[in-house]
């Protein structure tokens, strides 16, 4: 394992330290340097500190650990691999993404899971322990989006807009939440036992990631939301 003090380290030769043939690493005193593990590949990395923008863009099968919150752009596009997040997020975490796993400890901002999508045999997975901005999941193509609304301290689960344009994939919000405002074009339903099973190998490792209890997270029902058809634009340009 290879130790980094990034306190004096702009993004590019951070960037460039985690390329060298090591497998592990531990970032120390990271403070808002960008693209840290984008692209990469057969890495373990932890950091230690609050990660910048773009954390794990692009990313292929490699571990990133961060203890602390991070900005925006987590998880752009990525492929593989796992990014597991000891705090907050900022805005449009998962953009894209085709594949891998995004686990929060508690919240996301704006706009999580924008355009995300399964590729192949790949379905990526976002879990949001706490609550999530508005447009959550917008224009969702594929993957699972989870948001569990922990220790939320009065905060709605969900902000406004929630599945704007979503198109594929799937939403699983702790709680009946059937109720919300949500767009024409998705159904919202209480999960059946079938349905959580889907989830249930990630809210399982999820739960052994932060420490959470798996039947408390199951004392609550789960709202399913699901697109109603695949192309939700067809009203606004296809005349009857």
């Amino acid at each position: 394992m290879k130790v980094i003090d990034a306190a004096a380290l702009d993004y590019k030769t951070l960037n460039e330290a985690l390329r060298q043939p090591e497998h592990s690493y531990v970032i120390q005193n990271c403070c808002g340097q960008r693209f840290i593990g984008a692209g990469m590949s057969d890495r373990d990395i932890t950091i230690q500190g609050i990660s910048g923008n773009a954390l794990g863009a692009y990313l292929n099968n490699a571990n990133i650990t961060v203890n602390a919150n991070a900005q925006d752009a987590v998880g752009d596009t990525m492929n593989a691999g796992k990014i597991l997040i000891h705090g907050s997020i900022g805005d449009a975490a998962g953009y894209a993404m085709r594949g891998g796993k995004i686990y929060v400890r508690d919240h996301a901002g704006y706009r999580a899971g924008i355009h995300m999508k399964a590729y192949k045999d790949k379905i990526p997975v976002m879990i949001i322990g706490g609550c999530a901005g508005s447009f959550l999941g917008e224009y969702q193509a594929g993957g699972i989006l989870v948001v569990l609304g922990l220790n939320a301290s009065g905060r709605p689960i969900v902000g406004n807009f929630p599945c704007t344009g979503m198109h594929g994939g799937k939403l699983f919000l702790r709680g009946d939440f059937r109720n919300l405002k949500f767009p024409a074009q998705v159904t919202a339903a209480i999960a059946t036992c079938e349905d959580l099973q889907e989830i249930m190998e990630d809210l399982k490792e999820y739960c052994e990631d932060f420490y959470y209890d798996l039947e408390t997270i199951l004392s609550s029902p789960f709202t399913l939301v699901t697109p109603d058809s695949k192309n939700p634009y067809k009203q606004m340009y296809v005349a009857n």
